[in-house]
């Protein structure tokens, strides 16, 4: 009998995501000056930061290299952000490593193919509906949403509330 990956989610205490193509939607602005310029979901923002005020791990495997994605992600509470990496299995070992992490507890969405080899590691390998057809194929779950277009939300959002841990609204605050 196949396991559905909504049974994996009650286990997942560390989320991991790449940015280009997951947390935005791949595109880049070229600037006069050169510099590379992304978009990024604000959704997907609330999502990671309610994962981050909740106790999870979130952390960020990316081969891109910009700092303002840094400040971004910082901002968001997120402390470990991985910018350059290019062989991201040697970045999930650093973070496996410094947390003890069993790999059932992990989940890593990613969207190309310096993805696979951690999308193969961990418990729950996610991806968005807008991922290589090779991470796909090796994905427990794909998002409905594009990436840069809320696939960050719905994965965290869904872990939480399997978790009982999704922000309601009685738990919400209004000025």
């Amino acid at each position: 009998m196949e396991i559905s990956y909504k049974q994996l989610l009650p286990k997942i205490s560390t989320f991991i995501f790449d940015v280009d193509g997951v947390l935005t939607n791949g595109f880049v602005t070229i600037m006069p000056d050169g510099e590379l310029v992304r978009t990024m979901n604000i959704k997907d923002g609330y999502a990671l930061k309610t994962a981050v005020d909740k106790g999870y791990r979130v952390c960020i495997i990316s081969g891109g290299t910009n700092e303002g994605v840094r400040t971004r992600l910082t901002n968001l509470g997120i402390e470990d952000i991985f910018l350059g990496a290019h062989q991201k299995v040697d970045q999930w070992e650093i973070i496996q490593n410094k947390y003890d992490l069993d790999p059932s507890e992990v989940l890593y969405m990613g969207d190309d193919i310096p993805d696979l080899p951690v999308l193969k590691k961990v418990g729950v390998a996610t991806c968005p509906n807008d991922a290589a057809p090779e991470i796909q194929k090796a994905s427990h779950y794909i998002s409905y949403k594009k990436g840069g277009e809320g696939c960050v939300r719905d994965i965290i959002e869904q872990v939480l509330r399997v978790q009982g841990k999704w922000t309601n609204e009685t738990e919400a605050k209004f000025d």
